[in-house]
């Protein structure tokens, strides 16, 4: 009998999850992933259950058990991350087999389980360190692949799967692009090969088809921890690679979100952001730099400008600056023109930066001078200590 004819008393959640990887796991992407999901959900006491029995309590008791088990081949506990995606396959199990299949008339249990929280977001970057041991392995490496697979990851941010997934054919070395015609959100892209990137598929033999890697995904996976546990290197994934060079794109400060979301292949910028973690050190070289940008800006305009030294027929002596045609732009009188320049550099300088905070127009300094001022002419400079 057709496992969707049975009766429902008949049908236990085991039964029920083998006939969804059939017909909805298999028409996935991420299918390998979720036959493991299913497997582990099957082999579970809760998978000997008929699902028309299955309560919230059921699963809730499930996610606490699972929580507290480990990780057979890490010796971890289950990741909060992984028990939310068991969940989601149950709730979205239990909406079909209610709606569709009729193993169930219930409401789904999962709905008002609470699903573990979700880790905060990955900000582990390669150190400089990790890098060159990393790159200094690969290229030792028995198979030359390893070495192209890493750089290729840290100059493309494409992800393990694009990476394995690239074919001669799909590469334009005259246009330094990488076609990807699938990919994991379902769109195709191109992504722009760098120097780094061309070299690194080059050295390992250019054909005109086929595909450009033999490694697996199983194969890298088993290489990558061997190798990080050879190298003393912890918690640092493949897709870490990703991160690293998604935020490297970002540190170059000459691609914005858009252009690197084409790279990518983000199509939500708030994802993108995620990845992002830039480091704190060039974050200041950046703002330096922008400051030390603004300062020689700012500095081109306090320059000197000329000054007619004014002697007054009752004694004392005033700096005046033409240039500025203003009257006010004049000191108060002072026993010689030595005394009276101090107090000129101070009103020069604030002169000038009142302009420029009101986004005025600064006159050019003007040293042959012809104007009705008479008297001695002495060159101002606002920022020259008196």
């Amino acid at each position: 009998m057709n496992l969707v004819q049975l009766p429902q008393h008949q049908v236990t959640l085991a039964q029920g999850l083998r006939h969804y990887q059939k017909v909805v796991s298999i028409l996935k992407k991420g299918y390998e992933q979720e036959r493991y999901r299913v497997a582990q959900l099957v082999r579970s006491d809760l998978g000997r259950k008929l699902v028309h029995e299955i309560t919230s309590v059921d699963i809730a008791g499930y996610r606490d058990a699972r929580l507290m088990s480990t990780n057979q081949k890490t010796d971890q506990l289950i990741s909060a991350a992984t028990v939310r995606l068991e969940m989601s396959l149950l709730s979205n199990f239990f909406d079909l087999a209610r709606i569709e299949w009729g193993y169930t008339a219930g409401p789904n249990p999962c709905a008002d389980v609470r699903k573990p929280k979700p880790a905060p977001g990955r900000d582990r970057r390669l150190t400089t360190r990790e890098e060159k041991l990393i790159l200094r392995y690969a290229h030792q490496h028995i198979n030359p692949e390893l070495y192209s697979i890493v750089v290729i990851a840290m100059a493309t941010a494409m992800r393990q799967g694009e990476i394995l997934g690239l074919r001669w054919e799909h590469i334009n070395f005259k246009t330094r692009v990488a076609h990807l015609p699938e990919t994991k959100n379902g769109s195709k892209r191109d992504v722009p090969l760098s120097t780094k990137a061309r070299d690194a598929l080059t050295r390992i033999g250019v054909k005109q088809s086929g595909p450009i890697f033999k490694y697996t995904k199983h194969g890298v996976k088993s290489t990558w921890r061997f190798m990080c546990q050879s190298l003393q290197i912890k918690d640092l994934h493949f897709h870490d690679m990703r991160h690293e060079a998604i935020s490297r794109f970002f540190e170059l400060g000459t691609l914005d979100m858009m252009e690197i979301a084409a790279i990518s292949g983000h199509k939500s910028l708030a994802m993108l952001k995620r990845y992002t973690h830039l480091r704190a050190n060039r974050l200041v070289h950046k703002l330096e730099g922008a400051r030390s940008k603004a300062r020689m800006a700012l500095m081109n305009h306090i320059v000197p400008y000329p000054g007619i030294a004014i002697s007054h027929p009752d004694g004392g002596v005033s700096i005046t600056f033409p240039d500025f045609d203003m009257k006010e732009v004049m000191t108060n009188k002072y026993p010689h023109t030595n005394a009276a320049i101090g107090p000129a550099q101070d009103l020069l300088l604030r002169t000038l930066l009142s302009i420029i905070r009101e986004g005025g127009k600064l006159p050019s300094p003007d040293q042959y001078l012809d104007c009705k001022y008479v008297g001695d002419v002495v060159m101002i400079d606002p920022m020259t200590v008196a």
